[in-house]
This record gives structure tokens, sequence and C-alpha cells, in this order.
């Protein structure tokens, strides 16, 4: 076990090194990165040097009436996302297009995110703790579709850049087969992501660890500073590749746009409102963080602010996708509302 003082040098080196990386390059992008890992580093080893994060119980008419609001959103998200993988799968004019293809892509991962957080949310009512294993294998399969998004939001950007600098090689630069590939690939990297984490967990912890029981969080389970240092080291080589995969791809689209056709411009409206998902799901990165800053300042309200945080930030972001596509583009509209009032989405 490392002592407190290497441990706490390690922190100052560490946060020294990625000020020197974001902070000094003069730009916007750089002063949020240094902020976020500024602010969540000191999180990790915290919550990974504690057995338990802080959980305060309802008594029984709170926890009905939020069991009762989570699981409402949840099916409603759910049904629309539903409709919409339903939507996709009727119509071969969506199974030919690279890009509906990523885009229900983005909603399986919503689906799933989504049904794993609430039915966890629901074992913390009333299991309370469960086994480990388990507990491991619902965070593997959620932060494996969290981690997807990011990149499935990148992906899609780069389709509407190709789409409009470069319209007659579209069919040929993007083609079903490679988003098919591309997406086996996305899963491959949140493998090599997580697994890590998993490895870490098997060397460092006892064997009765894994058939014990425990309050089913992240921190309780990968609790090592080894965990820590690698999330910091991969956020911030992916926040900063997805983020520049946005950013260059919005100018491009810009540029181009000032002499096409609205059909430009409309890309760069998509891509701005591929920015703002991918704002909102990196909200999650930050959800500990939040969570631990704000139960510190009321600690009498820790039940309420998981419960309010579990719908601002893991919950609401979830109709993004829906509103995106489901609503905005004509196409997917036109068949996607005639599934959703007529009711033909589960015949």
């Amino acid at each position: 076990m490392e002592t407190p003082g290497k441990e706490i040098f390690f922190n100052y080196m560490c946060l020294r090194f990625y000020y020197c990386i974001f902070c000094s390059a003069k730009n916007v992008w750089g002063f949020f990165v240094c902020l976020f890992f500024y602010r969540a580093f000191p999180m990790n080893f915290s919550s990974s040097s504690s057995n338990s994060s802080p959980v305060v119980r309802d008594d029984l008419k709170n926890a009905i009436f939020k069991n009762i609001i989570i699981v409402t959103l949840c099916l409603f998200i759910n049904y629309i996302n539903a409709t919409l993988l339903y939507t996709f799968t009727k119509h071969e004019i969506f199974k030919m297009n690279p890009r509906y293809i990523l885009f229900i892509h983005l909603v399986i991962n919503d689906i799933i995110l989504l049904t794993l957080l609430t039915l966890m949310y629901i074992l913390s009512y009333t299991i309370y703790i469960y086994n480990v294993s388990l507990c491991i294998l619902l965070i593997l399969i959620g932060s494996s579709s969290n981690f997807n998004n990011p990149m499935t939001l990148a992906l899609m950007a780069i389709e509407c850049y190709v789409a409009v600098c470069f319209p007659l090689r579209h069919s040929q630069i993007i083609t079903v087969k490679k988003t098919y590939i591309v997406i086996v690939f996305i899963w491959l990297i949140s493998a090599l992501y997580l697994l890590p984490d998993v490895f870490i967990a098997l060397a460092k912890e006892p064997l009765d660890f894994f058939y014990s029981k425990i309050f089913c969080t992240r921190p309780n389970i990968f609790r090592h500073s080894q965990v820590a240092e690698k999330d910091i080291i991969f956020n911030a080589v992916f926040m900063v590749i997805i983020w520049s995969t946005l950013f260059y791809t919005y100018l491009q689209i810009v540029f181009t746009a000032k002499s096409a056709s609205a059909g430009a411009r409309k890309a760069r409206n998509t891509v701005l409102l591929h920015s703002f998902q991918l704002s909102l799901s990196m909200l999650t990165y930050l959800y500990f963080v939040i969570y631990y800053e704000l139960t510190a300042l009321f600690p009498e309200s820790a039940s309420a602010i998981r419960f309010a945080m579990m719908i601002f930030i893991n919950i609401i972001p979830r109709l993004v996708s829906p509103l995106v596509y489901g609503i905005r583009d004509k196409t997917f509209r036109k068949y996607f509302t005639q599934h959703l009032f007529c009711g033909k989405a589960f015949h």
C-alpha cells in the first residue's frame, strides 16, 4: 500500500503535469480540461481510498415517491427510444444509411445505460447491498454504453463532415460495412478501457471480496489508486481526441456552408447538436465529483442530491437523441411519429 506522503507527492506531480499540458495551451478547451482534472483528480484518489460512498437512506414514503418518478421517466424515454429502434428495423432506407446506423447505435447504448441505471437505483432502495460480482457486471455493461456514446457522436460528426466536404466520395468513404466495423471497434476500445479495472481489482482484492455484498457504486468496487491513475490518463487523451474531432469537423463544415447549399448549413447545426449531446454525456464523468462536493456542503441532503443528479445527469440527457433525429430529421420523423402515435411500434 502506498504511503500518504508518496500519494500526496504523486498527486501534486500529476496535477503539475496536466497543468503544463492543458492550461498552457491558450484556448478555451485547455482551460476546461484542466479544470476538470484539477477537480476530478483528488476525488478519484479520495474515493479510491475509502470503502464506501456516503449514503443516506430515505423513509418509506420518500423512497416510493422517488422510485416511481425514476421508473416512470425510464419507461417513457425507453418507450420513445424503443420506437426509434423499431422504426429503424422496419425500413430498409435506414438500414442502408451509415448515418442512421450510427444513430441507432447511440439509441441502443442509451437504452442499455438508462435501463441499468434505473435497475441499480431501484436495487439501492430494495436490496440496498448486493453481490460484488453482480455489481461489477452491471457497472461494466453500463460504463461501456456510457463510454461508447462520445465516440459514436464523434463518428457522426465525421460522417456529416465527409457528406458536406466530400459529397462525391461520401458513398465510397462511408459505407455500411465500414460503419459496422467501426462500431465493433468502439466496443473493443470500451473493453480496453474497462477491463484493466477488473484486473487491478482481481490482483488487489482478496477472493472473499467478490463474494461479499456492498452498496454498488464504481468507487466502492474499483477503489485503488492505480484505477484512478489510469482513468486520469485515458480520460485526458479521450476528451482531447473527441472534442478536437468535433471542433475540426464543425469548422470545416462552417467554411463550406458559407458558399454551399442549405444541406451544409443543416450539417453545421447537426454537429452543434452533437457537441451539445457530448457535453451532456460528459456530465456523467463528473457525477461523483459533483456528488461528493454537494454532499460535503449539504450532508443532510445526500439522498435528495443523488435523486436530482440521477434525473438531470443520467436520465434527461437520454431524451436528446429522440429530439435530434426522431423529430428534427424529416425522413425519420415521417415513420417515427407514425409508429409512436398509432401504436404500431410493438405490433
